[in-house]
Parts: C-alpha cells; sequence; structure tokens
C-alpha cells in the first residue's frame, strides 16, 4: 500500500494531517536542504510528538515522496499546449523554475516516476503531448531523452549555485581567482581546443543555456519523430 492509499489517522490532540506534514517538511527542505529534513524535525516545527508523525508517514523516504509531488502541483501547466515542443518545452522550465523555487528538488529527480496525483498528472501532460505522433516506444524514449537532459542541466545550474554559496565566490568572482592558473595552463599549449573556449566562446547566462540546449534535443526528437522508420 502507497502512501497515497493508506488513510490518515484521527488528528488529535494537536490538528495534525499530511497536507500539513508536508508543507512543514516543504519548508525545512527549502531553508537547509534535504539533510535539515527528519520526522523528529517536521514534528517539532508542527508542534506534535514525532511519534503522531508515523501514523501519518512511516518512513523518510515517503516524506521526500509527498514533497516532491507537492512541488509536481507548481510544475503542471494550467493549460496543455497544442504544440508538442512547446508542450515540452514548458513542462521543462516549469521544472527548471520549481528546482530554483526548491533547490533540493535537484537531488530526487530523476528518481523512480512519482506516483502521487501531482506526478501522474505531469507524466500524463508529458506523454499527451506527444500522443499520436509516433508510436509508444517511440514517444517513451524521446520522453526519456527530454528528461534525461534537462534533469542533468537542472542538477548542473543548482550544484553551481551552490557552490557559491559554500565559496561565497559568484561565478565571476570564481573565475578570477582561478584565472592565473588557467592562464599557466593554456600557455602551455597542450590544450588548444579548450584554450579557444576560454578565450573565443561566449558566456551566457543559465537560462538562455539551459533553453539553447533543450531546443537542440527537441530538434533531435523531431527529426525522430519526422524521419523514416527504422
Amino acid at each position: 500500500m502507497t502512501v497515497w492509499d493508506r488513510p490518515e489517522p484521527p488528528s488529535r490532540p494537536v490538528p495534525l494531517d499530511r497536507e500539513r506534514i508536508v508543507a512543514a517538511a516543504v519548508a525545512l527542505a527549502d531553508e537547509g536542504g534535504l539533510e535539515a529534513v527528519s520526522l523528529r524535525k517536521v514534528a517539532a516545527r508542527l508542534n506534535a510528538g514525532p511519534m503522531r508523525l508515523y501514523g501519518f508517514i512511516s518512513t523518510k523516504e515517503e516524506l521526500f515522496d509527498l514533497m516532491v509531488d507537492e512541488v509536481q502541483a507548481e510544475i503542471l501547466p494550467e493549460e496543455q499546449a497544442g504544440d508538442w515542443r512547446e508542450a515540452l518545452r514548458v513542462l521543462a522550465h516549469r521544472t527548471r523554475l520549481a528546482a530554483l523555487r526548491h533547490q533540493w528538488l535537484a537531488d530526487l529527480l530523476g528518481n523512480r516516476p512519482s506516483l502521487g496525483p501531482n506526478g501522474l498528472a505531469v507524466t500524463e501532460a508529458t506523454l499527451a503531448a506527444l500522443d499520436g505522433h509516433a508510436d509508444i516506444d517511440t514517444v517513451m524514449r524521446a520522453v526519456e531523452t527530454v528528461s534525461a537532459y534537462f534533469t542533468g542541466a537542472i542538477r548542473r545550474e543548482i550544484a553551481n549555485l551552490r557552490a557559491e554559496r559554500a565559496t561565497g565566490l559568484s561565478k565571476r568572482d570564481w573565475q578570477r581567482a582561478s584565472g592565473p592558473h588557467v592562464t599557466k595552463m593554456l600557455a602551455t599549449g597542450r590544450f588548444p581546443a579548450l584554450s579557444k573556449a576560454v578565450h573565443d566562446g561566449t558566456d551566457v547566462d543559465a537560462e538562455t543555456t539551459f533553453a539553447t540546449g533543450l531546443d537542440w534535443v527537441l530538434d533531435a526528437v523531431a527529426a525522430k519523430l519526422d524521419g523514416p522508420p527504422r
């Protein structure tokens, strides 16, 4: 029986339900990451005994599942786009924005599919965008490819933000601090391709990088959908 199928116990003496528990857990994670979340800490925030939470949630992993499903509600668009590319683009960008608001989500993206109502709705919207454009196996591979791209891109962006907080150095500050070492290494002539990237490449922001890579992946999916069968 999943956590969504299991009935909730009576809410006494302190008013308590899964919605309050999940909201408290999300707030803790937003403040301090997943390591800040435990059933004991959630109970303390709700002024309830830790053992009471076990009537609603059996494990911390179940709590994480509920937290992810809660955030999935922020990803689901109000209306389904007519064009499959736009639909997948919107879902990817909304996933990125949700992860920037709740950076702990990056640690849970790419795990087993969310079975909560919001997670299933996001999956349904994703599959529905490609319904009728190819056989189901091709659709599944296309969805997995797009998901693999934005999951990796989001994790990298969040990792960079965490590095900024941990070191106190912005991306620009880190580049300046690392400049002398990089210049010395490039001067050896051993890294010509890297040297070209450093000196001639255009530095773009994270949002532009994400959008560009996503469009390239969608181009590849379109070529597969429109190409001859193999």
